[in-house]
Order: structure tokens, then sequence, then C-alpha cells
């Protein structure tokens, strides 16, 4: 016999119960682990591992394998590998990071608009189907090739570069995310609440902001966590093939590039920046499996 005065369980919130979701799956669980992991080892390392590197120290230390002083080993320059690598690690995530937001809002505009005007939708679909049938890599190094003398001599080499690689990423990789959108956009158009406020003339820019895209942040979430690793993968591929970043300016793919050629000499050179590369993407793809379960009100209320 319960108790008439006894309080109701206080009810578990929205942000709560995906928190609890999401820690049951392990995958996901392992993915934070490893990605924050890898942010503490480029952001903090190089604030604690920062050898000292004079010039005759340089050109004694060329070509090292692993030791105490340089655990990754050096380069063919004489450059601490492991600094290297923390350094190269910022560059890479950032470009992932940025070029995903670029894409995220890129995709979601055009999505969201074909999805809710009728008028646009054929044209903008077009679009994207124009874009999915372009070649991905041939494409970024036509446009790397053409525009990053012009940039460079603008804004510097360094910002050059990293504009114009993020900037090529972002807009070439939206097509996933306005395909996505416009599906839920479809759906939610029709819902009662729309309808009511369609009905009581709220103008369509209101309904948008206020009822359509807080209702599709869910999968702009999953696709943004996917279009990080896609966007790391991609800017590897382009350093790798000597178009990316400067020499002097180090990211995962520059150093497998730089690496390549002493690759039967010096293994480690290739390993740990493909080692890197692995497990960044490996972990936020699990991320992204797990948000998806956690922000599927029909899986979490199992």
């Amino acid at each position: 016999m319960t108790d008439a005065t006894s309080t109701p369980p206080k009810p578990v919130s929205q942000n709560r119960a995906i928190w609890q979701q999401f820690r049951t799956h392990k995958g996901a669980l392992f993915g934070l682990i490893v990605l924050s992991l890898l942010i503490i080892f480029v952001l903090l390392g190089p604030l604690v591992w920062d050898p000292p590197q004079r010039l005759s120290d340089t050109i004694r230390m060329k070509n090292q394998g692993p030791s105490l002083r340089a655990p990754f080993g050096t380069d063919q320059l004489g450059r601490d590998l492991l600094l290297r690598m923390m350094l190269a690690g910022r560059v890479s995530l950032a470009v992932g990071m940025v070029a995903m937001v670029i894409a995220i809002v890129f995709g979601t505009l055009i999505g969201t608009l074909a999805g809710y005007f009728r008028r646009l939708d054929g044209p903008l679909m077009r679009l994207t189907d124009m874009f999915l049938a372009l070649p991905l890599i041939p494409l970024l190094l036509v446009m790397v090739m053409l525009f990053r003398d012009r940039i460079a001599g603008l804004i510097g080499p360094e910002l050059g570069a990293f504009t114009l690689i993020v900037f090529a990423i972002g807009i070439t990789s939206w097509m996933a995310t306005a395909r996505i959108v416009r599906g839920e956009v479809l759906t939610l158009k029709e819902r009662e609440y729309v309808l009511a406020a369609r009905s009581i003339g709220a103008r369509p820019n209101r309904i948008i902001r206020r009822h359509i895209l807080p209702n599709v942040v869910s999968p702009v979430m999953v696709a943004a966590t996917l279009g990080v690793a896609e966007a790391i993968i991609t800017e590897s591929v382009l350093s790798f093939l000597g178009l990316g970043f400067p020499p002097d300016f180090p990211t995962w793919g520059r150093l497998l590039y730089d690496g390549l050629q002493y690759m039967q000499v010096y293994p480690e050179r290739v390993i740990w920046p493909g080692v890197a590369i692995s497990l960044t993407v490996l972990s936020v793809n699990y991320i992204g499996d797990g948000l998806r379960d956690a922000l599927d009100p029909r899986i979490r209320g199992r």
C-alpha cells in the first residue's frame, strides 16, 4: 500500500536522459575518452614538452630513432617528431572543426529552404545532385592549385592555406547534411504546431526559426560529428599529395607526406601520424553513433 502523501518521482530532464542513453553505448564512451585525450595531447602537450632546439643540436640530431630525448625520434631536419605531432594535431583538428561548421551551416540552410519552400525544392536539390556528382579530390586539387598563390599573397602563406583548405572542404561537404535536413523539414512542416502557426499568420522566417530549426538539431549534430572525421581525412589526403599546408606548417597528413620517402628506414614517421588520424576518425564516428542513438526518443525510451 502506497502512501497517499508521498511525492511522485522527479521526472528526468531531457539532457540527463540523453546522457544516460549515450553512456550505455560503449563505443561512444570509448570515442569520447580517446578524442578528449587527443585534444589534451595537442593543446597542452606543447606547453609541457618543448625541448630546446639549438642549431648545433639540430644538425647532430637528424634522422634519430626514438630515445628519451626524442620519444618519437627526429626528422630529416633534426626536429622533434613528438612536438611536431602535437602542433600538427592542432591544425588537423582545427581544420576538421571549422570545415564541419561551414558544411553544417551551408547544408542546413540549403536543406531548410528546399524542404519548406516548394518552388525552391527542385533547383536546390538539382544543385545538390550536381555537387554530389563532382569528383571531390580532383575538384579540391584544382581549387588549391588555382587559388593557393593568390590567397597566400593577400593574407600570408599559412593563414591563406588554412582559409583555402577549410573553405574548399566545407563548401564541398554540405550535400549529405542538406538532404538530411530537407527530409526532416518536409515532415516537420506538416505537423500540427506548424500548421497552427501558419494559420494565425506567422511569417515563414519565424516558423522556420521557432519551430523548424530547433527540431532538426538532432540529425544535424550527428552529421556534424561525421563531418569532422570526413574533413580530417580530406585534409590528410591533400597534404599527403603535397598540395596542403606548407612544409613548415605541419599537419598529420603533411607528416605522412614528409615521412613517405623514409618509410622503409624509419617506419615510425608514418606510423604515428597514421595512428593519430585513425584514432581521431574512429572516435568521432563512434561518438556520432552514440549521439544518433541518444537523440532518438524511440531508442531512448526503451
